[in-house]
Protein backbone atom coordinates (compact mmCIF):
# COMPACT_ATOMS: atom_id res chain seq x y z
CA UNK A 1 0.00 0.00 0.00
CA UNK A 2 1.36 3.32 -1.42
CA UNK A 3 1.54 5.99 2.43
CA UNK A 4 -0.47 8.50 1.95
CA UNK A 5 -2.44 10.02 4.51
CA UNK A 6 -6.31 8.48 4.87
CA UNK A 7 -9.42 9.73 2.62
CA UNK A 8 -11.96 12.23 4.43
CA UNK A 9 -15.24 13.45 2.97
CA UNK A 10 -16.85 15.83 5.15
CA UNK A 11 -20.43 14.93 6.92
CA UNK A 12 -23.64 15.45 4.98
CA UNK A 13 -25.01 17.94 6.69
CA UNK A 14 -27.85 17.08 9.35
CA UNK A 15 -31.14 18.88 9.18
CA UNK A 16 -31.76 19.20 12.94
CA UNK A 17 -28.08 19.76 14.27
CA UNK A 18 -28.22 22.62 16.71
CA UNK A 19 -25.32 25.43 15.49
CA UNK A 20 -23.88 28.30 17.56
CA UNK A 21 -23.26 31.97 16.75
CA UNK A 22 -20.97 33.29 19.46
CA UNK A 23 -22.33 36.90 18.57
CA UNK A 24 -25.81 35.33 20.75
CA UNK A 25 -23.26 34.56 23.98
CA UNK A 26 -21.83 38.15 23.61
CA UNK A 27 -25.06 39.52 23.55
CA UNK A 28 -26.08 37.61 26.72
CA UNK A 29 -23.37 38.89 28.72
CA UNK A 30 -23.96 42.51 27.88
CA UNK A 31 -27.55 41.81 28.97
CA UNK A 32 -26.77 40.22 32.09
CA UNK A 33 -24.38 42.81 32.96
CA UNK A 34 -27.06 45.57 31.97
CA UNK A 35 -29.45 43.43 34.40
CA UNK A 36 -31.70 42.95 31.40
CA UNK A 37 -31.75 39.79 33.11
CA UNK A 38 -35.23 37.90 30.75
CA UNK A 39 -33.20 39.14 27.29
CA UNK A 40 -29.69 37.58 28.79
CA UNK A 41 -31.40 34.19 29.02
CA UNK A 42 -33.35 34.67 25.37
CA UNK A 43 -29.70 35.52 23.92
CA UNK A 44 -28.38 32.28 25.82
CA UNK A 45 -31.01 30.02 24.10
CA UNK A 46 -30.95 32.05 20.70
CA UNK A 47 -26.90 30.75 21.35
CA UNK A 48 -27.41 27.34 22.29
CA UNK A 49 -30.04 26.81 18.94
CA UNK A 50 -31.02 29.61 17.18
CA UNK A 51 -34.01 28.31 15.68
CA UNK A 52 -36.05 27.54 19.00
CA UNK A 53 -36.91 31.00 19.00
CA UNK A 54 -37.48 32.08 15.22
CA UNK A 55 -41.12 32.36 15.81
CA UNK A 56 -41.54 33.68 19.83
CA UNK A 57 -42.40 37.22 20.86
CA UNK A 58 -39.73 37.43 23.39
CA UNK A 59 -41.63 40.66 24.59
CA UNK A 60 -44.13 38.13 26.19
CA UNK A 61 -43.85 34.92 27.95
CA UNK A 62 -41.78 32.49 26.77
CA UNK A 63 -42.75 28.76 26.60
CA UNK A 64 -40.41 25.92 24.48
CA UNK A 65 -41.30 22.56 24.05
CA UNK A 66 -38.61 20.56 21.86
CA UNK A 67 -37.44 17.07 21.64
CA UNK A 68 -33.88 15.94 22.82
CA UNK A 69 -33.69 12.33 21.98
CA UNK A 70 -36.98 10.16 23.78
CA UNK A 71 -36.82 13.60 26.58
CA UNK A 72 -39.21 16.49 26.01
CA UNK A 73 -37.73 19.78 27.28
CA UNK A 74 -40.07 22.44 28.18
CA UNK A 75 -38.70 25.51 28.81
CA UNK A 76 -40.65 28.34 30.72
CA UNK A 77 -39.24 32.04 30.46
CA UNK A 78 -41.41 34.97 32.24
CA UNK A 79 -40.09 38.84 33.64
CA UNK A 80 -39.93 37.06 36.87
CA UNK A 81 -39.10 32.96 36.65
CA UNK A 82 -36.76 30.78 34.41
CA UNK A 83 -37.84 27.50 34.74
CA UNK A 84 -36.94 23.89 32.84
CA UNK A 85 -39.06 20.66 32.47
CA UNK A 86 -37.55 17.62 31.34
CA UNK A 87 -40.05 14.79 31.50
CA UNK A 88 -38.28 11.45 29.99
CA UNK A 89 -38.66 7.74 31.33
CA UNK A 90 -42.39 6.31 32.33
CA UNK A 91 -42.35 3.82 35.22
CA UNK A 92 -44.59 1.16 34.29
CA UNK A 93 -45.35 -2.12 35.95
CA UNK A 94 -42.77 -4.31 34.58
CA UNK A 95 -40.14 -1.58 35.88
CA UNK A 96 -37.71 -2.69 38.73
CA UNK A 97 -38.91 0.17 40.77
CA UNK A 98 -36.49 -0.07 43.84
CA UNK A 99 -33.59 -0.44 41.97
CA UNK A 100 -34.12 2.68 39.46
CA UNK A 101 -35.22 4.76 42.17
CA UNK A 102 -32.14 3.96 44.35
CA UNK A 103 -29.85 5.20 41.07
CA UNK A 104 -32.01 8.15 40.47
CA UNK A 105 -31.30 9.28 44.62
CA UNK A 106 -27.46 8.47 43.62
CA UNK A 107 -27.77 10.68 40.04
CA UNK A 108 -28.97 13.35 42.11
CA UNK A 109 -26.21 13.60 44.16
CA UNK A 110 -23.65 13.41 41.29
CA UNK A 111 -23.58 13.73 38.76
CA UNK A 112 -26.08 16.40 38.66
CA UNK A 113 -25.32 20.02 40.49
CA UNK A 114 -28.07 22.27 39.15
CA UNK A 115 -31.03 20.12 38.39
CA UNK A 116 -32.59 17.31 40.20
CA UNK A 117 -34.67 14.29 38.43
CA UNK A 118 -38.41 13.83 40.09
CA UNK A 119 -41.54 11.40 40.30
CA UNK A 120 -44.78 12.42 39.42
CA UNK A 121 -47.31 9.72 38.90
CA UNK A 122 -45.26 7.41 37.04
CA UNK A 123 -43.34 10.24 34.77
CA UNK A 124 -39.43 11.24 36.20
CA UNK A 125 -38.83 14.41 34.88
CA UNK A 126 -36.03 16.86 35.44
CA UNK A 127 -36.56 19.79 36.63
CA UNK A 128 -34.99 23.60 37.59
CA UNK A 129 -36.67 26.28 38.63
CA UNK A 130 -35.17 30.31 39.68
CA UNK A 131 -35.78 33.60 39.85
CA UNK A 132 -34.99 35.60 36.65
CA UNK A 133 -31.90 37.61 38.05
CA UNK A 134 -29.96 34.52 39.18
CA UNK A 135 -29.98 33.32 35.08
CA UNK A 136 -25.87 34.34 35.05
CA UNK A 137 -25.83 32.91 31.05
CA UNK A 138 -23.25 30.50 32.30
CA UNK A 139 -25.56 28.81 35.00
CA UNK A 140 -28.49 29.21 32.59
CA UNK A 141 -26.42 27.46 29.74
CA UNK A 142 -25.13 24.80 32.03
CA UNK A 143 -28.54 24.17 33.56
CA UNK A 144 -29.72 23.20 30.10
CA UNK A 145 -26.30 21.61 28.82
CA UNK A 146 -26.73 19.34 32.28
CA UNK A 147 -30.58 18.44 31.79
CA UNK A 148 -29.93 17.41 27.77
CA UNK A 149 -27.05 15.53 28.62
CA UNK A 150 -28.20 13.54 31.08
CA UNK A 151 -31.72 12.84 29.72
CA UNK A 152 -29.88 11.40 26.98
CA UNK A 153 -27.62 9.39 28.88
CA UNK A 154 -29.83 7.96 31.08
CA UNK A 155 -32.98 7.18 29.31
CA UNK A 156 -31.54 4.36 27.51
CA UNK A 157 -29.44 2.91 30.64
CA UNK A 158 -32.56 2.93 32.52
CA UNK A 159 -34.82 1.09 30.07
CA UNK A 160 -32.41 -1.26 29.74
CA UNK A 161 -31.63 -2.00 33.16
CA UNK A 162 -34.35 -1.16 34.98
CA UNK A 163 -37.17 -2.06 32.51
CA UNK A 164 -38.24 1.99 32.55
CA UNK A 165 -40.41 3.15 29.17
CA UNK A 166 -39.34 5.84 27.16
CA UNK A 167 -41.48 9.28 27.68
CA UNK A 168 -42.23 9.35 24.04
CA UNK A 169 -40.59 7.95 20.80
CA UNK A 170 -38.04 10.68 19.32
CA UNK A 171 -39.00 12.69 16.96
CA UNK A 172 -36.64 11.35 13.81
CA UNK A 173 -36.87 12.22 10.17
CA UNK A 174 -35.34 9.24 7.71
CA UNK A 175 -32.85 9.84 5.15
CA UNK A 176 -33.71 9.80 1.84
CA UNK A 177 -32.53 6.97 -1.39
CA UNK A 178 -29.57 9.21 -2.10
CA UNK A 179 -28.48 10.19 1.71
CA UNK A 180 -28.18 6.92 2.86
CA UNK A 181 -26.31 6.22 -0.35
CA UNK A 182 -24.14 9.26 0.45
CA UNK A 183 -23.37 8.23 3.67
CA UNK A 184 -22.83 4.64 3.40
CA UNK A 185 -20.17 5.47 1.24
CA UNK A 186 -18.98 7.69 3.66
CA UNK A 187 -19.42 5.03 6.32
CA UNK A 188 -17.53 2.13 3.89
CA UNK A 189 -14.97 4.07 2.80
CA UNK A 190 -13.88 4.83 6.74
CA UNK A 191 -13.63 1.20 7.36
CA UNK A 192 -12.05 0.01 3.97
CA UNK A 193 -9.11 2.65 4.97
CA UNK A 194 -9.16 1.27 8.52
CA UNK A 195 -8.29 -2.50 7.02
CA UNK A 196 -5.89 -1.15 4.34
CA UNK A 197 -3.79 1.16 7.35
CA UNK A 198 -4.46 -1.56 10.15
CA UNK A 199 -2.62 -4.17 8.24
CA UNK A 200 0.11 -1.50 6.83
CA UNK A 201 0.82 -0.64 9.80
CA UNK A 202 1.17 -4.53 11.16
CA UNK A 203 3.36 -5.17 8.49
CA UNK A 204 5.54 -2.64 8.86
CA UNK A 205 5.40 -3.55 12.89
CA UNK A 206 4.06 0.02 13.78
CA UNK A 207 2.37 -0.68 16.20
CA UNK A 208 2.01 2.45 18.24
CA UNK A 209 -0.02 3.72 14.82
CA UNK A 210 -2.42 1.28 15.47
CA UNK A 211 -4.20 3.64 17.85
CA UNK A 212 -3.89 6.77 15.57
CA UNK A 213 -6.23 5.05 12.57
CA UNK A 214 -8.29 3.02 15.31
CA UNK A 215 -8.70 7.00 16.78
CA UNK A 216 -9.13 8.64 13.35
CA UNK A 217 -11.72 5.84 11.83
CA UNK A 218 -13.98 6.02 15.07
CA UNK A 219 -14.05 9.93 15.13
CA UNK A 220 -14.96 10.26 11.31
CA UNK A 221 -18.08 8.24 12.36
CA UNK A 222 -19.24 9.40 15.04
CA UNK A 223 -18.86 12.91 14.07
CA UNK A 224 -21.11 11.90 11.42
CA UNK A 225 -24.50 14.11 13.08
CA UNK A 226 -26.88 11.27 11.81
CA UNK A 227 -25.11 8.63 13.39
CA UNK A 228 -27.90 7.67 15.94
CA UNK A 229 -28.87 5.47 18.85
CA UNK A 230 -26.76 2.60 20.28
CA UNK A 231 -24.09 2.93 17.50
CA UNK A 232 -23.31 6.15 18.77
CA UNK A 233 -23.40 5.55 22.65
CA UNK A 234 -20.78 2.63 21.77
CA UNK A 235 -18.72 5.04 19.71
CA UNK A 236 -18.86 7.31 22.15
CA UNK A 237 -17.59 4.63 24.53
CA UNK A 238 -14.85 4.09 22.66
CA UNK A 239 -13.26 7.49 21.83
CA UNK A 240 -13.60 7.60 25.45
CA UNK A 241 -11.14 4.54 26.51
CA UNK A 242 -8.78 4.60 23.33
CA UNK A 243 -8.15 8.59 25.20
CA UNK A 244 -8.02 7.11 28.52
CA UNK A 245 -4.56 7.69 29.94
CA UNK A 246 -5.26 5.13 32.82
CA UNK A 247 -5.42 2.03 30.67
CA UNK A 248 -2.62 0.58 29.36
CA UNK A 249 -2.31 1.85 26.15
CA UNK A 250 -1.79 -1.51 24.34
CA UNK A 251 -4.94 -3.00 26.02
CA UNK A 252 -6.35 -0.13 24.30
CA UNK A 253 -4.97 -0.85 20.77
CA UNK A 254 -6.58 -4.41 21.53
CA UNK A 255 -10.28 -3.41 22.74
CA UNK A 256 -9.72 -0.88 19.66
CA UNK A 257 -8.96 -3.29 17.45
CA UNK A 258 -12.24 -5.77 18.29
CA UNK A 259 -14.42 -2.45 18.30
CA UNK A 260 -13.22 -1.81 14.53
CA UNK A 261 -13.53 -5.41 13.29
CA UNK A 262 -16.95 -5.70 14.64
CA UNK A 263 -17.95 -1.99 12.74
CA UNK A 264 -16.35 -3.85 9.86
CA UNK A 265 -18.53 -7.09 10.02
CA UNK A 266 -21.75 -5.23 10.36
CA UNK A 267 -23.79 -5.18 7.21
CA UNK A 268 -25.70 -1.92 5.47
CA UNK A 269 -28.80 -2.38 6.48
CA UNK A 270 -27.65 -2.73 10.26
CA UNK A 271 -25.81 0.85 10.48
CA UNK A 272 -28.97 2.25 8.27
CA UNK A 273 -30.87 1.08 11.12
CA UNK A 274 -29.40 4.04 13.20
CA UNK A 275 -28.59 6.65 10.80
CA UNK A 276 -31.47 9.48 10.91
CA UNK A 277 -32.10 12.77 11.20
CA UNK A 278 -33.17 13.41 15.08
CA UNK A 279 -35.05 16.64 16.96
CA UNK A 280 -32.24 18.01 19.62
CA UNK A 281 -32.82 20.71 21.72
CA UNK A 282 -28.91 21.45 22.46
CA UNK A 283 -25.74 20.02 21.04
CA UNK A 284 -24.40 17.59 23.15
CA UNK A 285 -21.00 18.47 22.94
CA UNK A 286 -18.88 21.50 24.83
CA UNK A 287 -19.58 25.23 24.38
CA UNK A 288 -17.16 26.96 22.01
CA UNK A 289 -15.12 30.21 20.93
CA UNK A 290 -12.51 31.82 19.71
CA UNK A 291 -10.69 31.88 22.58
CA UNK A 292 -11.58 28.31 23.53
CA UNK A 293 -10.12 27.12 20.30
CA UNK A 294 -7.48 29.07 20.96
CA UNK A 295 -6.48 27.60 24.19
CA UNK A 296 -7.09 24.10 22.79
CA UNK A 297 -4.69 24.06 20.14
CA UNK A 298 -2.07 26.34 22.43
CA UNK A 299 -1.92 22.77 25.10
CA UNK A 300 -1.02 20.73 21.78
CA UNK A 301 2.25 23.07 20.96
CA UNK A 302 4.59 21.14 22.63
CA UNK A 303 4.13 18.24 20.63
CA UNK A 304 3.70 19.76 17.46
CA UNK A 305 6.82 21.67 18.23
CA UNK A 306 8.48 18.24 19.01
CA UNK A 307 7.67 16.45 16.07
CA UNK A 308 8.95 19.64 13.86
CA UNK A 309 12.21 19.66 15.51
CA UNK A 310 12.68 15.55 15.23
CA UNK A 311 11.61 16.13 11.28
CA UNK A 312 8.71 13.81 11.80
CA UNK A 313 6.38 14.51 9.09
CA UNK A 314 4.50 11.08 9.38
CA UNK A 315 4.07 11.50 12.96
CA UNK A 316 3.18 14.89 12.61
CA UNK A 317 0.84 14.87 10.10
CA UNK A 318 -1.49 11.42 12.10
CA UNK A 319 -1.49 13.81 15.48
CA UNK A 320 -2.85 16.62 13.68
CA UNK A 321 -5.13 14.50 11.98
CA UNK A 322 -6.98 12.69 15.02
CA UNK A 323 -6.39 16.20 16.99
CA UNK A 324 -8.50 18.02 14.53
CA UNK A 325 -11.27 15.45 14.74
CA UNK A 326 -11.63 15.49 17.87
CA UNK A 327 -11.93 19.30 18.52
CA UNK A 328 -15.05 18.60 16.52
CA UNK A 329 -16.13 15.50 18.48
CA UNK A 330 -15.61 17.80 21.23
CA UNK A 331 -17.26 21.04 20.80
CA UNK A 332 -19.83 22.88 19.10
CA UNK A 333 -18.07 24.66 16.36
CA UNK A 334 -18.66 27.77 14.86
CA UNK A 335 -18.89 27.06 11.14
CA UNK A 336 -15.68 29.25 10.38
CA UNK A 337 -13.59 26.73 12.59
CA UNK A 338 -15.60 23.76 11.85
CA UNK A 339 -15.37 24.00 8.21
CA UNK A 340 -11.50 25.26 8.15
CA UNK A 341 -10.88 22.04 9.48
CA UNK A 342 -12.99 19.76 7.31
CA UNK A 343 -11.11 21.87 4.14
CA UNK A 344 -7.82 20.68 5.31
CA UNK A 345 -8.44 17.36 6.04
CA UNK A 346 -10.34 17.12 2.58
CA UNK A 347 -7.00 19.14 1.24
CA UNK A 348 -4.24 16.11 2.63
CA UNK A 349 -6.32 13.43 1.79
CA UNK A 350 -4.22 10.97 -0.35
CA UNK A 351 -0.96 13.03 -0.05
CA UNK A 352 2.37 11.64 1.21
CA UNK A 353 2.43 12.95 5.20
CA UNK A 354 5.41 15.05 4.26
CA UNK A 355 3.28 17.15 2.59
CA UNK A 356 0.75 16.73 4.61
CA UNK A 357 1.96 17.62 7.95
CA UNK A 358 2.68 21.27 5.89
CA UNK A 359 -0.80 21.75 4.90
CA UNK A 360 -2.21 20.71 8.45
CA UNK A 361 0.40 23.33 9.99
CA UNK A 362 -0.77 25.99 8.22
CA UNK A 363 -4.40 25.22 9.91
CA UNK A 364 -2.69 24.61 12.78
CA UNK A 365 -1.27 28.01 13.20
CA UNK A 366 -4.22 29.91 11.70
CA UNK A 367 -5.98 28.67 14.73
CA UNK A 368 -3.18 29.53 17.28
CA UNK A 369 -2.34 32.36 16.15
CA UNK A 370 -6.66 33.54 15.85
CA UNK A 371 -6.59 34.15 11.91
CA UNK A 372 -10.30 33.25 10.98
CA UNK A 373 -10.95 32.75 7.66
CA UNK A 374 -14.36 31.45 6.70
CA UNK A 375 -14.56 28.81 4.18
CA UNK A 376 -16.63 28.54 1.07
CA UNK A 377 -16.78 24.90 0.80
CA UNK A 378 -20.78 23.00 1.19
CA UNK A 379 -21.12 20.05 3.54
CA UNK A 380 -21.66 16.88 1.70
Amino acid sequence: MKNVIPKFKRPLKSIDEPTIDITFWDKATNAYDAKDYKKAVVEVINYINPSLLQSKDTSKDINIVQGQGSAEIQVNVTNEKFSVKAPFLRSTEATNKIALFRKIAEVNFNPLTLAQIHLKDDTLWFGYETSIELCQPYKTYEVLREICVYADNYDDEFVGKYKADFYKESNTTKFTSEEKDKAWNQINDVLTDYKEYSQFFKEKRWDAFQWDIIVISILKIVNMPYVQGALRTDLQEYVSNMYNGNIDFNFRIDKGTNFMNKLCAKSRDEFMKEIYHAENFISLKWRSSTEIMQNYVKKMERNVLKYIEDKDNFTLSYYLQYSFLYIIYSYNLEDLHKNSIYDVLEEVSGLEPNIAAEKLLITYYDFLENKKTISSNAEG
